[in-house]
């Protein structure tokens, strides 16, 4: 594959197709290119002497620019990694999902053909099924890593927590946009989905069972667990169990300041305690977040704390 001068990788979004096939094969020879979303088109003065690879599917916004500037485009490519030439092969998959390889893919064999695009295919498979295309075929490699690990903030609410969702959600959007370290679980239904759906890095657990919890909590990964109280009625009765919860996870939380958690959280001891104010919050996590010295000093003071509980329980 000649490489043009610069090359435009278009994809839905982020996904397993590209981090498997185009990146590491681009990477190997030597290329980085630009990587667009569907709705990121650039100036048409970019192309000239350009490269583009559309990743399982073409939108008409991109179509329609290759069609205008096809005479300075230096190639195009298509790459697939399911058979998404043969409706035959995706007949039995889901209506909406056949739908959209309709569009955006089987739809658009003679349009690629058209413009003189070059198949780049997953499996042997599909390149003796496509012999007439030429295609060539990409091998599967990991994905390059180049950030440390990354770190798990949690909120475990309940459907009861509903005005703490939504407190949360400008919180988490800025951390994640700040900290690419950090991913964020929540529980939750199919609002709390819909709340925090466009974010990155986000991981939607269903409610389940009390035990089953308990099973979760004991499963290592979780850094930063989050114990927001927005002051409602209802949360004014609730108690300190979420300090439990994290401290189980073998996470440092940050706790609302006020009656439910201050008899048992001490700021900067075992725990964070911060006042309701969502700019608090954000640097409070990222403090977390970048100091691994800082959070397990507060892990063991939460520990401590916990020990010295069960101890006063036992006594009485």
């Amino acid at each position: 594959m000649p490489v043009a001068k610069r090359l435009f990788v278009v994809e839905e979004h982020k996904n397993p197709s590209t981090d498997y096939f185009i990146a590491p094969y681009l990477r190997e020879l030597g290329v980085s290119p630009v990587y667009c979303a569907f709705s990121q088109v650039p100036p048409p003065e970019q192309l000239q002497g350009a490269g583009v690879i559309f990743v399982r599917y073409v939108p008409a916004n991109w179509s329609a620019l290759v069609e205008r500037c096809r005479d300075r485009i230096a190639s195009v490519y298509f790459f697939m990694d399911d058979d998404l030439f043969d409706w035959r092969a995706f007949a039995a998959m889901p209506l909406r999902y056949q739908m959209k390889i309709l569009r955006l893919s089987w739809s658009r064999r003679k349009w690629l053909a058209s413009v003189g695009a070059q198949l780049l295919v997953s499996t042997p498979y599909l390149q003796q099924k496509y012999a007439d295309w030429q295609p060539r075929l990409l091998a599967p490699r990991p994905p390059l890593e180049t950030q440390a690990p990354p770190l798990t903030l949690f909120y475990h609410g309940s459907a009861s927590h509903t005005a703490d969702f939504h407190w949360l959600r400008p919180v988490v959007e800025k951390v994640l946009a700040r900290n690419t370290r950090l991913v964020f679980e929540v529980i939750g239904n199919a609002s709390v989905k819909r709340l925090f759906k466009q974010l990155p890095r986000v991981h939607v657990l269903h409610p389940m069972p009390w035990q089953s919890y308990r099973a979760l909590l004991r499963r290592p990964g979780r850094a930063i667990g989050l114990a927001p109280l927005v002051d409602t009625p209802f949360n004014r009765a609730r108690s300190q169990t979420k300090f439990f919860d994290i401290t189980a996870a073998g996470a440092v939380g940050i706790y609302a300041q006020g009656p439910v958690y201050g008899g048992t959280v001490q700021h900067d001891k075992n725990g964070l305690l911060l006042p309701m104010d969502q700019a608090a919050w954000v640097e409070g996590i990222l403090r977390l977040a970048e100091d691994g010295d800082l959070r397990e000093r507060l892990l063991r003071g939460a520990r401590e704390t916990l020990r010295a509980s069960a101890c006063v329980s036992g006594a009485q």
